[in-house]
């Protein structure tokens, strides 16, 4: 009879508990010699996939380790940081975010108390100033928690253009690279050393349409490609999807968005209204991919816009 008493009295903690403690992380993948990626499934963040649904990474030298974006809440980086120790004793120095999406800096205080040093573009920091607080918020909604801290600004800021290289040791450097507006402002890339893998944030996905939001640029996004054409990168890691070489993303990025700016500017030109453009745009090719119905038709919404605004 005490025993059954106790078993009732501790079983709704143990539920409780559970959802804080059951790992939402698989084990991440080792795509090249240094770097490793947690390849997150599609579809948008809920409370059963506790927001794993986009891609990220480490990166181990001899004397340190960096991280690829830091997770959907301090939960999430705290489990990526438990898979690192598994894997190397060796210290996080550096953090980068890859963009301002929630999901590319909500974690960032884990690694930051774990000693991490936190870059990122100087455009997508000024959007994570303006709108950490309500992204934290949406993020804790979804997750059912009462909040979610927000991160203090990033440590190191890099403007439209510039890059830096981060040693690790023994030879692995990150060469990290702002690329302009693509996705969103302030998006960066990560190349390394000497594997030849790119992190590629939200400049590419795999299998999965491309979404458009007021942050980014169509004409933008296309400009970022072309400079992941000119890296040495044999491996990318996109942002969402499967790692695979640049041209295994060519129909799923840079074709579907280069068809999408060049009907718009056309229709634009013609006079066609945004609802015009957006009926008239055959996008049939790309209706195979994950979340198409979701995204094709705001896609066009926000690509008209961008061209109309070229326009005038």
């Amino acid at each position: 009879m005490n025993v059954l008493i106790r078993l009732v009295v501790l079983l709704p903690a143990v539920l409780f508990a559970w959802p804080s403690q059951a790992g939402v992380l698989p084990a991440p993948r080792q795509v090249s010699p240094h770097a490793w990626a947690w390849i997150g499934p599609y579809g948008g963040p809920t409370r059963e996939n506790r927001g794993f649904r986009m891609n990220l990474g480490f990166v181990v030298g001899t004397q340190a380790v960096a991280v690829i974006d830091s997770g959907y809440s301090p939960q999430m980086a705290r489990e990526m940081l438990r898979h690192i120790r598994k894997r190397t004793p060796l210290p996080v120095r550096h953090v980068i975010n890859t963009d301002s999406q929630p999901h590319r800096f909500l974690g960032n205080e884990v690694f930051r108390k774990a000693g991490a040093r936190i870059v990122a573009g100087r455009e997508a920091a000024e959007r994570m100033a303006r709108d950490g607080g309500m992204m934290a918020g949406a993020a804790a909604d979804v997750l059912g928690l009462a909040t979610l801290p927000v991160p203090d600004a990033p440590d190191r800021l890099l403007g439209a253009g510039e890059s830096i290289s981060l040693d690790l040791g023994g030879g692995v450097a990150l060469g990290v690279r702002h690329v302009g507006t693509a996705h969103t402002r302030g998006s960066l890339i990560v190349e390394v050393s000497p594997d030849r893998t790119v992190f590629a944030g939200d400049v590419l996905y795999g299998n999965r349409l491309p979404a458009l939001i007021p942050d980014g640029s169509v004409k933008g996004w296309l400009a970022a490609h072309d400079v992941l054409r000119a890296s040495n990168g044999r491996l990318f890691v996109p942002g969402h999807g499967q790692p695979g070489p640049l041209a295994a993303f060519d129909h799923s990025t840079r074709d579907y968005l280069e068809r999408l700016k060049r009907h718009m500017d056309d229709a634009v030109k013609k006079g066609a209204d945004i609802e015009a453009a957006r009926t008239s745009f055959d996008a049939s090719a790309w209706e195979s991919l994950a979340n198409f119905n979701d995204l094709n038709g705001r896609n066009a919404y926000q690509a008209y816009q961008e061209s109309e605004a070229e326009n005038f």
